[in-house]
């Protein structure tokens, strides 16, 4: 495996430079599913090479149950740095699960106690929650997909306005962000190097449902004044996977773009421009992370075969 084995771990830099460029340059559609797409690959990649490290390490382990022959030194040759890497190996790796764990049931605990209080409710596309805090945010799962409003929220919009909340949470719905958003935090917590992305994410998904909710109503400056009224009074969502119309991401950035043009829909930029070299970087950076971890995973299931006595 060589040095093939920690490529995986770094090449997530190459993909910094897409993070902050497909946010201006490319439609928030084509974005957020190519950001995404990067980051759910390269964190795979890095986890998968992680773990193929840690059992180098755990094999030296005294009293370990993996087979006596996996501690041979033809195996430790496999990677550099055997002695110090292997061993640092396991607790990274252990970090990663537990925190991809911690991640996975904060979201579901989100969800469940979201559906729980609206057990009382219609079952309703829309669930107004008769409330003095001001919030919203499209809730999927459960018997069906729900808006879920408060009245605080909607006393403070007029009624246009309110007709652009529903439509910005009902894309949510459709398009499913919330499987891109938490794809996203998922990656940044099995390596950190993949933060930017997931702050693009959460910026590029409000930024499509944007897009959406303006051909919805007829009106980007409505969809504008919407956002920028609930920033001021909203506190967000309950959870970072969760989609709102006041969620992640600078909203006067997001006030900017609806104030102006309509972006152009472009699966793939040119590249001969600064988003077209970066979103190629971007993708030789996961092919080259995918070639390494399997080349890797590939490399050491042949040497710990024939090390294995049969």
């Amino acid at each position: 495996m060589g040095v093939f084995v920690f490529l995986p771990l770094v090449l997530p830099l190459t993909a910094w430079p897409i993070a902050r460029l497909a946010e201006q340059h490319l439609h928030p559609r084509t974005a957020t599913r190519l950001l995404t797409g990067v980051a759910a690959l390269m964190a795979a990649c890095s986890t998968l090479c992680l773990g193929l490290v840690m059992v180098v390490g755990t094999a030296q382990l005294p009293g370990n149950p993996l087979p006596d022959g996996w501690s041979d030194p033809e195996v430790r040759e496999a990677v550099p740095y055997d002695e110090v890497v292997g061993k640092a190996a396991i607790p990274a790796l252990v970090v990663v699960l537990v925190a991809c764990g911690r991640t996975m049931w904060r979201h579901g605990r989100v969800r469940r106690r979201a559906h729980r209080a609206l057990a009382g409710l219609r079952e309703t596309e829309a669930a107004v929650l008769p409330d003095d805090v001001p919030y919203a945010y499209a809730l999927p799962g459960g018997r069906r997909d729900r808006v879920v409003v408060t009245t605080a929220m909607l006393d403070c919009l007029e009624p246009a306005e309110r007709r652009a909340l529903f439509a910005h949470e009902r894309a949510h719905l459709t398009a499913r962000h919330h499987r891109f958003l938490l794809a996203a935090q998922l990656a940044a917590r099995a390596n950190p190097f993949l933060r930017p992305l997931r702050t693009a994410v959460a910026y590029t998904a409000e930024r499509w449902a944007d897009e959406d909710a303006a051909q919805a109503v007829g009106s980007r400056r409505t969809v504008a004044r919407a956002i920028g009224k609930a920033a001021l009074v909203s506190r967000g969502t309950p959870v970072a996977t969760l989609a709102g119309l006041a969620a992640a991401g600078p909203v006067p950035r997001r006030v900017a773009a609806l104030l102006g043009p309509a972006p152009t829909v472009r699966n793939w930029p040119s590249l001969f421009t600064s988003v077209g070299v970066a979103t190629w970087g971007a993708a030789v950076g996961a092919v080259v992370s995918a070639m390494s971890s399997a080349n890797s995973a590939v490399t050491m299931v042949l040497i710990l075969h024939a090390a294995t006595p049969l």
